[in-house]
């Protein structure tokens, strides 16, 4: 926020205090990996909520899966409810049958795609995408839950045709979706996760630096491929708080090896640590450019930085540069940079130790997710369904033992995902080179 003339007539300002301002203005900035306190407390319950997109069962996955592997500590159970062409209404409707029975403390909301009717914004859109929207997130808060209230992704400025509408105009009605979804957030006390605009900046960035025809928003130009989800899950982590220090090691040559927890030191010395894992870095796939990966959207979002450091501090280095071996890959560095500590998940994005759990985890929660989809979508909700329409219908009962034996069949799939993680044994060889 800049001072104006107008702000000078109001507020007197001493010569101190405007000092201090300007410092603050030119200092570096420092990034953090959250705007608000962490909204997720041990052993919460999570819903993954939303229309087609989230029934990709690709952010919501990217979601579990961090949870999971990256954030044990919290042992967080995750749960998607994706239904292709949902509008909030439709959630708004079947959220008491579908989700409330199991009694979610945090709920995440992607819904204003369908919403916007693929069409100019109308005030007439936007009321009943509102009313919804407020049934929902008052539903959840008077059950004590928080909502994480997110707004709608974006559509693809290349690929999008739907309508006759152009992007640039489905886009704003998107984005006037989102403001109304900020203000329920305002107005509840809710965080708000900015899916909008997060993917925006990243498409445009995307789409500089790779061409326009490169998709970020799906080769549909609504549904987003593996990059443009991976954004859409930054934007979700981000807003739930966490930290994104996932591991500090910190070598001394001349001394002792310590780290943080969830990374255990088994031996160490002369410039080779052996590690026990039970957190794991995110890992990504796919090539440099390659929109059916994640691993493209990585340079115009700050995923890494914000919620994937595996940090390792070399101090005491003797001479100017050392290789670094970590895994079956190697890269050298100065002094310098290792004194400040590099970060490992980034420097050895292609290659490193936990590339096969990692994906043998993501696997597992993929897996599982599927399974919520057919329960969810089937004897879930026709149990729903039916105690509306009839409670007497002879159906009833069938649909009821058929969802039972779903949730027991869920019970398994998430033992599944606990049993994939497991913790990695891996090295650290610091060579100095000069």
């Amino acid at each position: 926020m800049g001072f104006n003339h107008s702000m000078k007539t109001r507020f007197k300002v001493s010569h101190k205090a405007m000092l201090l301002l300007l410092a603050l203005l030119v200092a570096p900035m420092t990034v953090f990996a959250a705007d608000s306190a962490l909204v997720l407390k041990q052993g919460d319950r999570l819903a993954v909520v939303g229309d087609s997109i989230t029934q990709q069962k690709l952010y919501s996955k990217y979601i579990e899966t961090y949870l999971t592997a990256c954030a044990p500590q919290l042992e967080i159970t995750a749960i998607q409810l994706g239904w292709g062409g949902e509008a909030a209404g439709g959630f708004a409707g079947r959220m008491d049958n579908d989700l409330v029975p199991w009694k979610p403390n945090v709920i995440t909301l992607c819904y204003g795609m369908n919403d916007g009717l693929y069409k100019a914004y109308e005030s007439a859109t936007g009321k009943p995408f509102e009313e919804a929207m407020r049934k929902i997130v008052t539903r959840f808060k008077a059950l004590g839950a928080t909502v994480i209230v997110g707004s709608p992704g974006v559509v693809d400025s290349f690929s999008f045709k739907v309508n006759a509408t152009s992007s640039t105009v489905y886009n704003d009605t998107l984005g006037k979706l989102g403001d109304i979804n900020r203000k329920i957030a305002e107005d509840n006390g809710m965080p708000f996760a900015d899916i909008h605009g997060a993917m925006l900046s990243a498409m445009e960035k995307a789409k500089a630096a790779n061409g326009e025809s490169f998709p970020v928003a799906g080769t549909d130009g609504v549904h987003p491929g593996p990059n443009g989800q991976l954004v859409m899950a930054y934007e979700f982590l981000r807003t739930m708080g966490l930290d994104g220090q996932i591991a500090a090691i910190t070598v001394d040559m001349n001394g002792a090896t310590t780290a943080t927890e969830g990374q255990k030191i088994l031996s160490g010395g002369a410039g080779k640590i052996e590690i026990e894992s039970s957190r794991y870095p995110f890992c990504f796939f796919g090539g440099e450019k390659d929109s059916t990966g994640t691993r493209s959207i990585l340079p115009f979002v700050p995923f890494q930085e914000n919620l994937n450091r595996f940090t390792l501090i070399v101090k005491n280095l003797p001479g100017k540069q050392a290789e670094v071996k970590w895994g079956n890959a190697s890269k050298t560095f100065d002094s310098e940079q290792l004194a400040k500590g590099i970060n490992l998940a980034a420097e050895f994005v292609d290659d490193n130790p936990f590339t096969a759990p990692f994906d043998r985890v993501m696997k597992a929660v993929e897996e599982k997710q599927k399974h919520e989809t057919d329960m969810i979508k089937g004897p879930v909700n026709t149990v729903g369904k039916l105690k509306a329409g009839n409670p007497a219908d002879p159906k009833l009962a069938e649909a009821v033992a058929a969802s039972e034996t779903a949730w027991t069949q869920w019970e398994t799939k998430k033992a599944d995902v606990r049993s994939a993680f497991q913790p990695v044994r891996h090295t650290i060889e610091i060579k100095p080179v000069d």
